[in-house]
């Protein structure tokens, strides 16, 4: 064993490459892209670091060209459950007996894995699997992804470092030991970052896991996890198992030695699986551990003193990139009636500028929606606004799902505030635009405030210091990540802890030292160096005299 006070290299973000026409990245992503286009692959469950084939499989397939069948996944079932809960269990004494140095050694590797031999493999997958832009995959799936290992890796030295006073003749410590049990980590399909961070922060701190990626980003995931084998990480700490959810979520929340949940998904889903732990805890070893990011309905507010121009852009990128598939999404703005009118035309010049196809055309600003469900929710909404003399569509609406699942940037103005446009998320294209008079600014306020059970990111727009304070401190409680003057989208870490609490989770902040506490359970220990040798008090002598 070493010995040494070892300091973790000092994290900086990864810088976000290009891809301009002529680069060397570009050409090498696009050779990437062509070869795993024409692949046919076949995903195994890995579990205790073994390939694991069921017979029971799915297909993967482009969203953006949905008959090109990209391979087959193998779904999990309850026997294979067991296998990978047996597996985290074997690993667990070896994986905390690592000395913390070593685990973090594992995941700055991936992280420069991720920078060079990598990047285009993860990328590409993305892109393609998930119909991720060039650019929304390598800010995603490389850049953030590289940004959690390194600064997670940091954010655990700080924590292990920080400890308690001691007084004269004693020693005073706190062991921050892993969980009592595994971590069972449920990954989105809109991050591939999220995918990778959700098992791996549990990971690093000496828990296992069992990952249950989603369903529409499984060729990605499964690379990642393929990476995480070339990085070192020892069979069984994190143990791959795609499938439904009930079939590997419910024998997972079932097992006793479920120590803990890292989550990203709807809200719908989230709150299903605190009710079962509800239901669950007399059964189990310890009080699971429950850490969710889920939904958001995510808003712009404008002033009238915010400048039109700067505002339609956020509007454009915060609304539309990638498909409206992120949670912290530009979904309701609120917008003054003087500067609705020239909003209305730049935001409308802009997308009907936009490339909306295959992604593998680096010059497409959108892609498709993640399959057909999303694509028959997204089209019934607008075909709703449509019908609806509340509401009207004012940009686009054109939606289409013959080779791809397609649908272009569109904006409807509603004329009640609280109408369901404002207060459902729908994980799309679709922004809804509630225009107010100027003169009611605090009205709008209120109704920005508490139209929405969500509190994830939010955005104000405006040049007026004074109303600028005054609206931040109005709309304290309705997001979690807040933005002046800038899109709610673009979280970066190391710089914006992600997170958001009522119906958006349980905002322990992704990619800060916030979020790694929740995967330990500190140790107190008292050494005292001399022991007392008399059980009397100075106070119990006897006076004299």
């Amino acid at each position: 064993m070493t010995h040494g006070v070892f300091r973790i290299p000092t994290p900086r973000n990864e810088p976000v490459r290009d891809y301009a026409p002529g680069s060397p990245e570009r050409s090498s992503l696009k050779a990437r892209l062509a070869e795993m286009a024409r692949e046919h692959i076949e995903v195994p469950l890995i579990i205790g670091g073994e390939e694991v084939r069921t017979g029971n499989t799915r297909e993967m397939v482009m969203p953006h060209d949905h008959g090109h069948v990209l391979g087959t996944y193998h779904e999990a079932g309850e026997a294979e459950v067991a296998r990978a809960t047996e597996a985290a269990e074997a690993a667990r004494a070896g994986w905390i007996d690592m000395p913390w140095e070593e685990r973090a050694a594992i995941f700055l590797r991936a992280s420069e894995l991720l920078v060079g031999p990598w990047r285009d493999t993860i990328n590409a997958s993305t892109m393609l699997g998930q119909s991720k832009t060039v650019h929304q995959a390598e800010i995603d799936a490389a850049c953030e992804l590289i940004d959690f290992w390194r600064f997670n890796t940091h954010y655990m030295q700080q924590l292990y470092a920080e400890q308690p006073d001691s007084s004269p003749g004693m020693w005073n410590r706190v062991e921050h030991r892993p969980l009592d049990g595994f971590v069972f980590a449920i990954t989105p399909f809109n991050f591939t970052s999220i995918a990778g961070n959700l098992p791996t922060a549990p990971a690093m701190l000496g828990n296992t896991c069992i990952w249950k990626p989603a369903s529409t980003s499984v060729l990605s995931n499964y690379y990642l996890m393929k990476l995480f084998e070339e990085a070192g990480l020892p069979p069984g700490v994190i143990n791959f198992l795609p499938g439904s959810g009930a079939r590997v979520g419910d024998p997972v929340i079932n097992d006793h030695r479920l120590a803990g949940i890292h989550f990203t998904g709807s809200t719908p889903v989230f709150q299903g699986i605190w009710g079962s732990i509800a239901k669950n805890l007399p059964t189990y070893g310890q009080y699971p551990r429950i850490v969710g990011e889920t939904g958001g309905k995510d808003f712009v507010f404008a002033q009238p003193s915010a400048d039109p121009r700067s505002l339609s852009v956020a509007l454009v990128r915060g609304a539309f990139e990638y498909q409206g598939q992120k949670c912290s999404a530009a979904s309701r703005a609120y917008i003054p009636k003087s500067l609705w009118g020239e909003v209305r035309e730049q935001v409308g010049a802009m997308t009907s500028e936009i490339g909306v196809g295959d992604v593998q055309d680096l010059s497409n600003f959108m892609g498709a929606v993640i399959d057909a469900k999303s694509f028959g929710k997204l089209s019934s909404a607008i075909e709703g606004a449509r019908g609806d003399s509340t509401a009207d569509v004012v940009i686009g609406g054109e939606y289409i799902d013959t080779t791809g699942w397609f649908v272009k940037p569109t904006v409807v103005q509603v004329m009640d505030p609280r109408h369901d446009l404002m207060r459902t998320e729908l994980f799309g294209p679709v922004l809804s635009v509630f225009v107010y008079d100027d003169a009611r600014q605090e009205e709008a306020l209120e109704l920005c405030a508490t139209t929405s059970d969500y509190g994830l990111t939010g955005a104000i727009f405006g040049t007026d210091r004074s109303a600028l304070r005054h609206g931040m401190e109005k709309l304290r409680f309705a997001a979690g990540n807040f933005y002046i003057n800038d899109k709610p989208t673009g979280a970066v870490v190391g710089q914006q802890p992600f997170g958001g609490s009522r119906a958006s989770g349980t905002n322990d902040k992704a990619g800060s030292l916030l979020n790694l506490l929740r995967w330990v359970s500190a140790r107190t220990i008292k050494e005292t160096f001399v022991p007392p040798t008399d059980y009397r008090y100075p106070f119990m002598a006897k006076e004299q005299g």
